[in-house]
């Protein structure tokens, strides 16, 4: 499957998709090599990444073919709801969803979301407000919150 690693101010990040859409974009926990080229299936995905980290694109528009369960794609699809800048809780997540009892269901989902920051599980907070778990790692999370906040401050959260 086509393929680049690009860089992103919070780190390397692999895309991955074909013809069918974006399957994959993930931060690189390992030191990788940048693509020198790009592949014209992930052009769009690449361009607008850089455009959402230089704060001149506040939703992606962009064909996503993620591997998931059929309730894994439906949570996905709801997280794709969350309006740039604004956080939910994962309570208010699975009310959305429409079972209130599916909340670790839910939040197992939210984990396992392939399309880091296209699809935006990082604007998903503890019902008392807290940050709480993200695979990229709450040092990145805060960062994407304070990034999509339209408020300058020192930091958003204490972790």
């Amino acid at each position: 499957m086509p393929h680049c690693i690009i860089d992103t101010p919070i780190g390397l990040a692999e895309i991955c998709g074909d013809e069918k859409g974006i399957s994959s974009v993930k931060i690189l926990a390992t030191k990788a090599e940048r693509s020198q080229t790009i592949p014209p299936e992930l052009y769009d995905c690449v361009s607008q990444l850089k455009s959402y980290f230089n704060k001149t694109l506040k939703e992606f528009n962009l064909q996503l073919n993620p591997e998931g369960t059929a309730f894994q794609k439906k949570v996905w699809k709801q997280l794709q709801c969350i309006p740039f800048g604004k956080t939910i809780s994962y309570l208010e997540l699975s009310k959305q969803l429409g079972d209130t009892k599916a909340i670790r269901a839910v939040a197992s989902a939210n984990g396992k979301n392939p399309l880091w920051v296209i699809i935006p599980c990082h604007r998903v907070i503890g019902s008392d407000g807290s940050l709480t778990g993200y695979a990229g790692g709450l040092q990145r999370k805060r960062w994407l919150l304070n990034h999509e906040s339209k408020y300058k401050q020192e930091s958003l959260f204490n972790v």
